[in-house]
């Protein structure tokens, strides 16, 4: 009787998909635990400690950020360094930077903003990438949306474009007037700052080129 391949035998296939279906929804549980670490928001005690988490507590908008090459992982990283003013203060506590930055995740999605651009990957691309939009210099003190809209300060400057954009023609696409009011500007501003100080992976691609885009100029 001749002797029987291993690669024709059913029991072997069988015992093989067995191991391999149990392997990998092993693997998948602990992927979706790791994955929920890597992605749980920090809070103000982990800001204050210098505790770096992929994404930052609300109270991040209470720092400065920066954007900065990591050597090792070959792109930029957000850091978070010392206090700095967001509309004139830089003390919110973490349950009026929660408030804020709700308020700014609500607008953005009742003023479909993701039907033109791209925020943390997903959208569209007809308008600019908004993920590390804070970060972008044209709204630092050097930046030509500063001296546009005639304010001293980049959060201002972007809310006062987000609320008459209309007068500020930066782009052949021009932004339309969404009847965005000066709170709901506001929230939007301090979602786009949390938003920049998140740990993408060096996401959006060649960000960091833009001229003074590395290390938030």
């Amino acid at each position: 009787m001749a002797k029987k391949s291993v690669w024709s035998d059913n029991r072997f296939w069988q015992r093989t998909a067995a191991w391999i279906t149990g392997f990998a929804s092993i693997l998948l549980i602990w992927l979706t635990f790791d994955t929920n670490a890597q992605i749980a928001m920090g809070n103000d005690s982990d800001l204050k400690n210098g505790v770096t988490k992929r994404v930052p507590g609300p109270t991040v908008i209470n720092y400065k950020i920066t954007y900065e090459m990591d050597k090792k992982r070959q792109h930029e990283v957000p850091v978070i360094g010392e206090k700095e003013k967001f509309f004139g203060r830089d003390d919110y506590s973490e349950e009026e930077a929660t408030e804020l930055l709700h308020l700014g995740k609500l607008g953005s999605q009742s003023k479909n903003c993701m039907n033109c651009h791209t925020l943390l990957g997903n959208g569209a691309y007809y308008a600019p990438d908004l993920t590390k939009a804070w970060l972008d210099p044209a709204w630092g003190p050097t930046g030509s949306m500063q001296a546009m809209t005639g304010k001293s300060t980049k959060e201002e400057a972007m809310a006062e474009f987000l609320q008459n954009p209309s007068q500020y023609p930066t782009h052949a696409r021009m932004m339309p007037n969404l009847g965005i009011t000066a709170e709901e500007a506001k929230g939007l501003v301090a979602f786009l700052k949390h938003m920049s100080s998140i740990d993408t992976n060096g996401f959006p691609r060649n960000f960091g080129k833009i001229q003074g885009a590395v290390n938030g100029k």
